[in-house]
Parts: structure tokens; sequence; C-alpha cells
């Protein structure tokens, strides 16, 4: 099924208009004040010149001359670097048909709806995003860097890795003559049982082009599964994993909710935790001490404990998964910010509504985060996590990602859901309506 995908992202892009074209000369964006995301601070007026992507002057006050520049005014605005999100899954979206539709959807499907997920996305400040799991995301990842489809630049993990039964195993919830028919998964589909097999999984990303890897560390929610939270790796399986994924550029991201499945992949160095459910002080004190980044997903957390009320949403089996882990997360977050853990921006979109990835911004302050730093983890921290030194920040020589809101955030953080300005590498996707 993944080889008919970039058929059908091809389709795509005779159905679809092009993206904006770049500028040819330089751009100069006039802004009312600036948030610095190295400092934290939001500065007074400032004037960005972009050029060919990338910014090229970062001027204090009013505008410098440039001879046939374009000029856009943002002078009641505030603009700060584009926004990442380190773990959406543009490949879908959670409804209560979704556990049905894996079974009547083609991939082409998919893919339709991922291309309006993406353009969602970009235009809610999302210039970036981490994409952990979907065979989706490589191909449309690609549509987007040639022009085809409109969206944020994707750092795409293609299939996450799993063991048998685990919480990225495409068979559960199988009946026995659908198991029978196609055999069981192994490495090739992501699914591994041994150290040899982790090797040869994470070889197959590569071979199929992810940028990044994910594992799922422990059960998960929203799996067709009993637990959530069991561990679902030995610390060698894991171990295999990081090294072989060192050898290919790739960081590795740990879906983990249990205690034990988190210590054992901290143990074995991979990057970054994803939801930390019952992360405990250990757990804490082994990411303080490793580097260990911490992408809570909050919003994903509430969305599933909210949707676990309502009658006939969730499978009778993730019910109470839904319920119980996620109205914790935003705690668990609260203790890992007081205790000093690496944190980085992330929602797990795709369980939620995507374009409404800001919420999360909301909720991180909410939990006792100052709206500062939680920009800061959308932006120079999130660039941290995936390895790159030329975003998350408005400074000379990075990309001419930058987005501008309605109001200051460090006032009222609810300004977030109010992003009235966005470029991605020098393009204008969206502007300031005439009031």
């Amino acid at each position: 099924m993944p080889r008919l995908l970039p058929a059908a992202l091809a389709a795509l892009a005779v159905l679809l208009a092009p993206q904006a074209a770049r500028a040819t000369g330089p751009v100069v964006i006039e802004c009312g004040s600036l948030f610095d995301s190295r400092s934290g601070r939001m500065l007074g007026p400032h004037a960005i010149t972009v050029l060919e992507g990338r910014i090229q002057a970062v001027t204090a006050g009013a505008a410098p001359p440039a001879s046939g520049a374009e000029r856009i005014d943002l002078g009641g605005h505030a603009c700060m670097s584009g926004w990442t999100d380190l773990h959406v899954h543009l490949g879908s979206q959670s409804s209560p048909q979704s556990y049905a539709e894996g079974f009547r959807l083609d991939p082409v499907d998919y893919a339709f709806r991922a291309v309006g997920y993406a353009e969602k996305t970009l235009l809610a400040g999302f210039t970036t995003v981490r994409d952990l799991g979907g065979e989706v995301s490589p191909h449309l990842r690609d549509a987007i860097n040639q022009g085809l489809v409109k969206g944020p630049r994707i750092f795409a993990a293609g299939k996450s890795i799993a063991t048998t039964g685990g919480h990225a195993d495409p068979s559960n919830g199988w009946n026995s003559m659908l198991s029978h028919l196609l055999g069981p998964p192994g490495p090739t589909e992501g699914v591994i049982n041994s150290v040899e097999d982790a090797r040869q999984a994470v070889r197959q990303r590569y071979k199929e082009g992810s940028d990044v890897i994910k594992i799922t560390a422990t059960g998960g929610v929203l799996s067709y599964a009993r637990s959530g939270d069991a561990p679902q790796f030995t610390v060698e399986e894991i171990r295999s994993v990081v090294e072989t994924a060192h050898d290919y550029g790739y960081r590795v991201a740990a879906h983990a909710h249990g205690e034990e499945g988190m210590r054992r992949a901290v143990e074995a160095g991979v990057t970054s935790i994803e939801h930390g459910t019952h992360m405990s002080d250990e757990v804490m004190a082994m990411m303080r001490e490793r580097g260990t980044w911490y992408v809570p997903t909050i919003h994903a957390g509430r969305f599933v404990a909210d949707k676990a009320r309502e009658d006939g949403y969730f499978p009778e089996i993730v019910r109470p998964k839904a319920a119980a882990i996620g109205a914790k997360i935003q705690d668990t977050f609260a203790r890992a910010y007081r205790a000093g853990v690496p944190i980085a921006f992330g929602t797990d979109m795709g369980v939620g509504p995507h374009g409404d990835n800001a919420r999360e911004f909301i909720y991180m302050v909410e939990a006792g985060m100052p709206a500062a730093e939680a920009l800061q983890a959308a932006t120079i921290h999130a660039a941290e996590v995936l390895g790159v030194d030329d975003q998350g920040q408005v400074a000379p020589g990075m990309r001419a990602d930058i987005i501008a809101l309605a109001g200051d955030p460090l006032q009222d953080i609810q300004t977030v859901m109010d992003v009235r300005f966005v470029m991605k590498d020098g393009v204008v996707y969206k502007r300031p309506e005439a009031r």
C-alpha cells in the first residue's frame, strides 16, 4: 500500500493551486514588536529584511532604506520565529470512525486529507513539524518541498517502530482470518522482536527516506490493545535502534507513558520522550542528567480525556485508557517543569484537530510555565531537538520563517490563537486582513 502514495500525491498536484511565489528582490517586514527567542524577551519595533528565503538583517526601530524592496507593514503586530510542533500525525485525525476507516480507506484517501491538514497547520503559525508516525508523511514532505502543495517543513518518521502487539503494531485488532491471510508483520513493517530486528527496522526507515526514528517504548492510549503503559522493548532493543539510527544521522523519539518504559528509553539514549504520563522523579533526574528532551503533548491528553466521556467515540478497550492516562499529562508537565527537565513543544495533533496546535501554549502556561519559555519551547528549543541551527530565531542567516500575532503573547497567551501573518522560507502564505 505505501507504494501507491507517491502516485496519489502526484495526482493531487494536478488538482491543487500552486504555492505562492517567493519575492525576487528584498522584502522588508516592519514589526510593531519582536519576540527574541534567545533571551525570551519581547523587544520594541524592528524591521526584518528577507532575501531569497533567508533573513539578511534585523534592525531596531524604523526600516532601513532598501531600493526596490517590497514592504510589509505589521506595525500593529508581534513578530517572532515560526513555531515548530515536534509531534504531529498529518496523515490522520481522530474521529469516532477512525478505527473502521483503517479497513475501508485507501492510501489515496489519507493523502487527500493530509494536504488539508498540512495547510491548516502552516496557517496556524507552525512552519516546521516533526511527523512521528505515518506512511503518508515522507511523501507529503516531498510534495511540499517541490512546491506542489502548501504546508510546513516536515521531519518525517515514516512508520513507527513497535514490538509484536505494541502500540504501533498495525495488526492489532485484526481477526484471526485476516491475521492468517496476511501473516505477522516484521521489521519491514516496523515490528521487531530482537536486537537484529531493530537494526533492520531502522535501515528500512532509511531506505524509505525517513528523517527521524520513532519507537513506541510503552503501550499507548489509542491502540487497540489493553495496556497503555507497559514497557514493550528491552533496553538492548532500544539501544540497537539508537545506535543504528546514529549511523544514519538520525535522532530517536520515544513514545512512552509508563515509568519503566521511559527509564529504559532514557538509559538507551533516545533524544526525546513523548507524552511521559507516569514520569517519576527518578526518570526526571535521569533526563536532566542526560539532556533527554520531554515533549509533553498536553493537548492530546486533554482531548482524549474529554472524548472518553462520550459514548461511542472510542472502542471500549480504548476508553478506560483515554480516561486514565489523558487527564494526567498536564500535571506531569507541571512537575517536570518544576524539576528542570528540558522541555520542547509538541501536541500529538492528529489526535486533536489539526490547526489547533497553538492551544498547547495555553495549557503549558496554565500548568505554570511562563509564556516566554513556552514560546522558546516551540522555537529555539525545538530546533535543538531537531539538530538544526538555521531556524527558531529571527536573526541574520536564519531561514525566513516569520509569523505575527495580533497581540503580545507575553501579556495574553490567548493571542497565540490569532496568527495574522505567516512566512516560510521567504514565501508569504498569510497576510493580515484589511480592517
